[in-house]
């Protein structure tokens, strides 16, 4: 009996010795997503912080109040150390970096103030926002002034107009997008020469019915004393490869805190999910940590997939192309991994990086199994690779069975097999109605076109025997009155 006992020991202290299962990935917040009841539901993490990168690190000395962070296609890493006055530039190995924190200016030595924004195009162009200087400066790759965006002139423009940019984005052409301190017609847009071309976007706000009958009670001096309803501001912006901007507001009670605007300025963000593009959709109304998510950056990544930011909980919010959220996840507090004034999203390869103003470090997120094979799957239903999709969105399932998305792609791509029955069955566990309905009345013409011969004939075989019997009927009746009448 000792000897057994002794055994089981052994074995106990070899098993808590041993690593956790793969998969499950400790992290110090909780992933989720929501359901179609607007549950929230725990999901493995998506991401798993990998380290945490200092200016110390980067033997460029202490970051301080950094306010953006850009990654070129080559993998080439820009950050805006704001309170510094200064650009860092790094390579993906973190090892040390350049500083660019002055420039020639017509034969003078020029330096930022305060920059916000910050963009670096394939070519290693910068556009930097000089917030607290009122332009925008254009950098070549060493450094060197190409050009200064200040103080644009329109008719548009009110009298005293202050520019004031925050943050920028730039397309293949040249034009620039600008969020400006105190606009609310929308984003300002310049073209590749640097003249102000006119507004994209307005956000519109709208009244609640609390404050139309609050307007209708109110004396004419209580309305005139009323906030005004003016639109929002932007509050970030990116651009995808097809040249759509990207948006995010600060309207903390907007429906659309986050927009896709097309060429003509128009919002085409596709919203076919359960819920509204908005972040969290279960929050409190009052006390602490109320309210809804605040986005205040965007990122734009493969396969149609965008990622936004909430400073407000500290949380990255990632959605497909069709406004779908695929996951949730971070917080607020001090652990590697947790944030405390998180500012700006980017990506590096398959990593995503976090700026934290209020760490003065730079986060870098790793992707896990479940987050790299639901990108997979999200990307390759976004493409058309039908086949393709359904196996990794098999294999997502294969990790959490209770993820509702994975049922939606698997059924989509069997709707675009044109198996309709198989379809229908994964609509119903991913609770999609339009889907099953569509489904649903693809496969009940199937059936009637399978078996239409076969239903012709019956009816026909009906109609034809209908007619005899009622033949028959008038018949005899007929012979039954000819038999009376004899008698």
């Amino acid at each position: 009996m000792r000897k057994l006992l002794t055994c089981f020991i052994v074995l106990a202290l070899i098993a808590s010795s041993l690593p956790l299962v793969a998969g499950a990935t400790q992290t110090p917040y909780e992933a989720y997503t929501y359901n179609y009841y607007s549950d929230a539901v725990p999901l493995p993490a998506p991401f798993a912080p990998e380290r945490q990168v200092s200016g110390e690190e980067l033997g460029a000395g202490a970051f301080r109040d950094p306010a953006d962070v850009f990654v070129t296609a080559d993998g080439t890493i820009y950050i805006l150390d704001s309170g510094n006055h200064r650009l860092l530039r790094t390579g993906g190995d973190w090892r040390r970096a350049e500083s660019i924190a002055s420039f020639a200016n017509e034969g003078r030595e020029d330096t930022l103030r305060n920059p916000q924004g910050l963009f670096v195009n394939d070519e290693h162009t910068i556009y930097i926002a000089d917030t607290d200087n009122n332009r925008i400066v254009v950098l070549s790759p060493e450094g060197e002034l190409l050009r200064i965006v200040a103080s644009p002139e329109s008719e548009v423009l009110p009298e005293g107009f202050v520019f004031t940019p925050v943050k920028l984005t730039v397309d293949d052409a040249g034009r620039m997008f600008v969020v400006a301190r105190g606009v609310y017609e929308g984003l300002m847009q310049f073209d590749e020469h640097g003249v102000f071309i006119g507004y994209a976007g307005t956000i519109n706000v709208r009244q609640t019915f609390a404050d139309r009958i609050w307007r209708m009670l109110a004396t004419r001096e209580q309305r005139s004393r009323m906030q005004l309803f003016i639109p929002t501001e932007f509050s970030n912006v990116d651009i995808d490869t097809r040249g759509f901007v990207f948006a995010t507001n600060i309207d903390t009670y907007s429906q659309t805190p986050i927009r896709r605007l097309n060429p003509s300025g128009q919002d085409v963000l596709k919203r076919f999910g359960y819920h509204p593009v908005m972040g969290d959709v279960r929050y409190r109304s009052f006390g602490n940590n109320s309210g809804p998510s605040r986005m205040t950056d965007i990122k734009v990544l493969d396969g149609g997939i965008y990622v936004a930011m909430d400073s407000y909980r500290g949380r990255l919010f990632a959605y497909n192309d069709e406004g779908q959220l695929l996951y949730a996840f971070g917080g607020k507090g001090t652990q590697l991994g947790l944030f405390n004034t998180p500012v700006a999203v980017e990506r590096l390869g398959e990593r995503l990086l976090v700026l934290d103003r209020g760490k003065n470090a730079l986060v870098v997120f790793a992707p896990t199994h479940f987050g790299r094979t639901v990108h997979e799957a999200t990307t390759q239903r976004y493409l058309g690779n039908d086949a393709e999709a359904v196996a990794q969105w098999e294999e997502v399932l294969r990790i959490n069975a209770n993820y509702d998305l994975a049922y939606l792609g698997i059924g989509k791509s069997l709707l675009m097999e044109r198996k309709n029955k198989e379809a229908m069955t994964y609509f119903k566990l991913g609770m999609d109605r339009k889907y099953y309905s569509l489904a649903f009345k693809r496969h009940r013409r199937e059936v009637m076109q399978a078996h239409f011969g076969t239903f012709m004939t019956t009816v026909a075989i009906l109609v034809v025997a209908l007619v005899g019997w009622l033949i028959f009927r008038k018949v005899r009746a007929r012979g039954k009155a000819h038999e009376a009448g004899a008698l």
